[in-house]
């Protein structure tokens, strides 16, 4: 799922979200937890599904990465009251949260009060929710602003009797209140009762009706159409701050004597229309669907980059040039809601800014919102969320299920519209080992400081980049748990835990050292199959040290088994962040990170297979890289409107492709984003 769609994504949390622009940073759980905000508007009662703005999908491959978009609050379910969820934005930055307000959470996902708007995927809109809202979770996702928001009562027709429906008349004027009898032409004049209700009606001035004077009904008046003109009479006079006169009041008590047993019909009936109204309330089925947008235009460049692929002899073999690119990103998320507690997210997305890798000659100087789809649009989310119980949420589909979608996001700078201007600075890269399109995850609170996330996903076939060995269980698959706690209100600690199968060789991060063997591989062994089994272990952790400034890390380690050869290759990544929420002016962000990409450590691989070693000297030995990448990055998020915000960022790689023998690599940008 992109960042800008993921919101939807997660579907536990139990705090509410605001609908504030978004800002550099989420409140931690303790500042989104539901004493700590307002609640959203209501009309019932009830669990919301709040959406955040997908974030943009960060690979080639357009497959979305939570994100959420911002919508406006639903109603919630009886014994519960609106929770906020992000769509993740692909960072989508959204995500669906599932959980009723009165399941307090303290954990990122589930608290979602953003002070600026921004959670951990920016949670901005819907379309965040198709780029990702790991904020929330799959139960966050839910609880952000409902797809199924009713029409507010004041947009609702007036006085439109069911009458009127029926009879598919509908009249160009409201109804006016009649105030004589003689108005309603079929009615007859003749009897007592008339005269008597005739009298007291001009007199009180309380008889309803329609403005083109007739009564209706069953076309005449019926004792039971008096009885109910009575009725209403009779409600208004007894309500009159002056006294009722003896003769009026003696009118009046035979009047309810001669047509008491209609009266009683008129009370049975409006009874059970009440009930039965109430029961249309709350189990209505209201299909709704929104859309929601959000368009990158970005112009980046970089540096002259001298590239030494083989630094056995010292010799560069490629000059890079110095590079202009004029690129845009766009996503559209369709939020959809059946039940008012469930989500619908269909996300598509396309651009045309195809990886950066060939003209910097590395994948470290990726940027959030590389993606090649020659400006067509293509599917990159059409997932389900819904919540079983009140603390506990299930995403499933074909698309948009996966680790980065489902798990809930600690890191403040993820999102590829609004946050981190680079690929690697989304989030710790083990969460996108496998890269699968679908599958089926949970989001389970276990409590206010506690919660745990699972999926399992899938390369389904038909998507974009997906292998051909792609299937539910016969190719490129990743199974995947999450615990986030949150020890302290200021704290957010994630620990991950992905286990994944790659029928390639490739880790699938997109970045860093992402190829596991030796190019030659094929060659030496042309009949093997180079399969690998992945264990990847990590953490992410945020320190909200006060509204304006939250610190944090995050680091992983992967180890990978061939399949069919002896020995593993492992890597390690980490990275240091600062985010600074507001800086300069409400919404606006401004982040610093610096780390390591994904470095392979050790390759115990048979000789001729390991991949550090044959880029050294062709030998392809055992052995690790000699040399460590360092990533930096600078960017500033201004926020112009609610909806435009503009991102000047720098992004400086050191040692590229952990090669002390390249030149450093500069790559800077000028991000607009707009949503809509």
């Amino acid at each position: 799922m992109s960042d800008f769609s993921l919101v939807v994504v997660g579907l536990l949390t139990a705090g509410k979200n605001s609908t504030l622009p978004p800002s550099a940073v989420m409140p931690q759980p303790s500042e989104r937890s539901l004493d700590a905000t307002e609640p959203q508007p209501v009309l019932k009662p009830s669990v919301t599904v709040e959406v955040t703005q997908p974030e943009f999908s960060t690979s080639n491959r357009p497959t979305s990465q939570t994100s959420p978009v911002l919508i406006p609050p639903t109603p919630l379910k009886k014994g519960g009251n609106p929770v906020k969820v992000p769509l993740k934005k692909g960072d989508l930055g959204g995500s669906i949260n599932v959980l009723p307000l009165n399941q307090k959470s303290y954990t990122v996902a589930a608290s979602e009060g953003n002070e600026g708007g921004k959670g951990r995927g920016n949670n901005i809109t819907p379309l965040a929710s198709q780029e990702r809202s790991r904020e929330r979770g799959v139960l966050g996702e839910m609880s952000s602003t409902n797809a199924s928001e009713p029409i507010p009562p004041e947009t609702q027709p007036k006085d439109a009797g069911l009458e009127n429906i029926a009879d598919g008349d509908e009249l160009d004027d409201p109804m006016s209140q009649l105030t004589s009898v003689d108005q309603l032409t079929d009615v007859t004049p003749e009897d007592w009762s008339y005269q008597a209700l005739k009298n007291l009606t001009e007199r009180y001035g309380v008889i309803s009706g329609y403005p083109d004077g007739s009564f209706r009904g069953n076309r005449s008046l019926s004792r039971y159409e008096f009885a109910a003109a009575l009725n209403a009479a009779l409600e208004k006079i007894f309500t009159q701050p002056q006294g009722i006169p003896q003769d009026d009041l003696a009118t009046l008590q035979r009047l309810q004597q001669d047509y008491a047993t209609e009266l009683a019909e008129v009370k049975g009936r409006v009874d059970n229309l009440e009930s039965r109204t109430a029961q249309l309330e709350n189990h209505q089925f209201s299909t709704n669907t929104r859309l929601f947008g959000q368009a990158i235009v970005g112009l980046q460049g970089s540096n002259q980059v001298d590239v030494d692929l083989f630094p056995r002899d010292g010799v560069p073999e490629r000059s890079g040039q110095a590079q202009l690119t004029l690129a845009s990103n766009v996503q559209l998320s369709l939020v959809t809601s059946f039940t008012g507690q469930d989500l619908l997210l269909t996300g598509l997305q396309g651009g045309n800014l195809a990886s950066s890798a060939p003209f910097v000659f590395t994948n470290m100087g990726r940027l959030s919102t590389e993606l090649e789809t020659n400006n067509d649009l293509v599917l990159s989310d059409l997932s389900y969320r819904f919540p079983v119980t009140d603390n506990f949420g299930v995403i499933v589909g074909p698309a948009g299920v996966n680790p980065a979608n489902t798990f809930r996001g600690i890191n403040p700078l993820e999102g590829s519209g609004d946050g981190s201007i680079s690929l690697l600075g989304q989030r710790n890269p083990i969460l996108s080992i496998g890269n699968g399109t679908g599958g089926i995850g949970f989001d389970w609170q276990i409590n206010k400081r506690l919660s745990l996330q699972a999926v399992y996903s899938a390369e389904l076939p038909g998507f974009t980049s997906n292998s051909s060995q792609g299937g539910l269980f016969g190719g490129r698959t990743s199974a995947g748990v999450q615990f986030t706690i949150a020890p302290t209100n200021n704290l957010d600690i994630g620990l991950h835990y992905i286990y994944s199968h790659s029928p390639d060789g490739l880790l699938g991060i997109g970045t860093g050292d992402n190829q596991l063997i030796s190019p030659l591989a094929p060659i030496i062994s042309p009949s093997t199959s180079f399969a690998f089994n992945t264990h990847a272990v990590g953490g992410t952790l945020a320190w909200r040290v006060n509204p304006r400034l939250t610190l944090g890390t995050w680091g992983g380690w992967t180890s990978s088994d061939p399949v069919n050869l002896s020995g593993s290759v492992e890597t390690t990544n980490w990275m240091l962040f600062s985010a600074f929420p507001d800086l300069f002016g409400r919404g606006n962000l401004g982040g610093i990170l610096f780390g390591q990409p994904p470095k392979i450590t050790s390759s115990t691989l048979p000789d001729g297979f390991n991949l550090p070693n044959f880029l050294t000297n062709l030998s392809g030995t055992p052995g690790g890289r000699r040399d460590t990448a360092l990533h930096l990055e600078l960017f500033y998020r201004a926020r112009l409107t609610d909806n435009i915000f503009l991102t000047p960022g720098v992004l400086v790689v050191f040692n590229p492709d952990h090669n002390a023998a390249n030149d450093t690599l500069v790559v800077g940008t000028m991000r607009a984003t707009f949503r809509f």
